[in-house]
């Protein structure tokens, strides 16, 4: 039996809205969890996040464990009392920050050997340090298997061999994170854009049985219509009874298609890093705050998101913020995107009961 229940209310297609019921609160799906890296969502308070409607956010391993270490962290209450977010906390395994690292790293069929990019200092991630940093140090809510996510295009027998790897440190995650109550533990498919690899991962890791199901290693450079492709291949080889995370995605264009085609859970860097950039989403695409158009424009960003960076703020004032390089603009345009990609879910929540999600998909495709 699953930790943790997952109730679907409505379909519409393949798409699915529900709710994952933690014992830190419910997780209304399809669901956007704003990346927390450091034990923070970039520029914004906690009280600000969860006041845009997020019901979840994702810790970082990797960058955690490093600084200010993951010991410290539990010897300050765990990651939810150390930043201040009382809610449920996914973290990612740190395989793919370690994987990035390039020639800083070794692979073994142990883990991964790897020097840290602050100082230099050498550190070993296995699957049961993962386990062991994720659940029993930070301890999240939502725990991720330790797995290698090629950056692609890779040969196909490199994108084989990271995949049966992967396979081997789920097992091993497993095994480390055994059974509890109150945490879950999710699986991770790799293999790429083979769909026969996808096939394979996929069904030794719904033998194995796992809380959840992420599709890692996408996103990763092979492009928007190969990412929707692998998504067609996979997603239906997955219980239909779990939630299924999307890893790293996306753009909203990324999300609203992946929705039609069975994801329940997404977290991406994307709103705060386009929002350190001058950038604010909306359903068109992104508005640069740069360009000289919107120097004397009076009009908000959204006057329709409960969210006073979206409304009350015009983007005269908002582009004079990003061009003399102040920290309000950053957090403000942060602020409203996080807000934004809130908000597209709850209009994907309500399209799914509505019964009508292939008219918002279709509009949202309209350039």
């Amino acid at each position: 039996m699953a930790a943790f229940p997952f109730t679907i209310h409505a379909t519409d297609g393949a798409a699915r809205t529900g709710v994952l019921s933690t014992p830190r609160g419910d997780i209304l799906t399809p669901a956007f969890m704003p990346v927390g890296t450091a034990g923070t969502v970039k520029g914004l308070l906690v009280d600000q996040v969860r006041a845009t409607g997020a019901d979840i956010v994702l810790g970082n391993t990797y960058h955690l464990m490093l600084r200010p270490g993951a010991e410290r962290v539990n010897r300050l209450g765990g990651l939810h009392a150390f930043m201040r977010w009382p809610r449920p906390i996914l973290t990612d395994s740190g395989g793919f920050q370690v994987m990035s690292l390039a020639a800083l790293r070794k692979i073994t069929e142990e883990g991964v050997t790897f020097r840290s990019h602050i100082d230099g200092g050498a550190h070993v991630l296995t699957p049961e340090r993962s386990i062991e940093i994720q659940a029993d140090l930070l301890g999240a809510d939502i725990v991720m298997q330790f797995d290698e996510c090629p950056a692609l295009p890779a040969p196909e027998a490199e994108v084989r061999r990271a995949m049966e790897l992967s396979l081997r440190w789920g097992a091993r995650s497993k095994s480390a994170f055994g059974s509890r109550d109150s945490q879950a533990l999710f699986a991770i498919v790799q293999g790429g854009t083979d769909e026969t690899l996808r096939r394979l991962s996929a069904e030794a890791l719904v033998t194995e049985g796992y809380d959840g199901y992420a599709i890692g290693g996408l996103a990763v450079g092979e492009g928007h219509l190969e990412m929707l492709r692998t998504l067609d291949a996979t997603t239906p080889l997955l219980p239909y009874a779990r939630p299924r995370y999307l890893m790293g995605v996306g753009k909203p264009i990324d999300i609203v298609e992946s929705v039609a085609r069975g994801v329940d859970m997404f977290d991406c860097v994307l709103p705060t890093r386009s929002g350190r950039h001058g950038q604010a989403w909306t359903d068109r695409g992104p508005l640069n705050l740069k360009n000289a158009r919107f120097a004397e424009d009076t009009s908000p960003i959204d006057e329709t998101l409960d969210c006073p960076a979206s409304r009350d703020y015009s983007k005269a004032y908002l582009h004079h913020l990003v061009k003399s390089g102040e920290l309000l603009g950053q957090v403000l345009l942060s602020w409203h995107n996080v807000a934004y990609y809130q908000s597209l879910m709850a209009r994907l929540r309500v399209a799914i009961i509505s019964g009508r999600l292939s008219d918002f998909v279709a509009q949202f495709r309209e350039p």
